[in-house]
């Protein structure tokens, strides 16, 4: 989880293009609840893939992950493989 959070963290607030496995991406991360809800919404530009989870940080420190619709396995390894900007 350690990985996932500190690549989570590095993402910017708001609209973005990335890309991910050699494709392009346009994503949004919005913050709720002063920061203790994320969202993050990812769109294959082109194609068909779609990623969104929610991350949810408790108030004993433990983050909770809540992938929609998607095994967690595939939101991990898109967040921690997303590159921002430039491929």
């Amino acid at each position: 989880m350690r990985d996932f959070l500190e690549a989570f963290e590095r993402l910017p607030l708001g609209a973005f293009t990335a890309h991910y496995d050699g494709r392009r991406y346009e994503a949004a991360r919005t913050q709720f609840a002063d920061g203790k809800s994320e969202k993050l919404v990812a769109e294959e530009a082109g194609g068909t893939d779609y990623i969104s989870l929610n991350l949810y940080r408790l108030s004993d420190g433990r983050a909770l992950l809540k992938p929609c619709e998607m095994s967690e396995a595939k939101v991990r390894s898109f967040v921690v493989g997303l590159r921002v900007g430039g491929p």
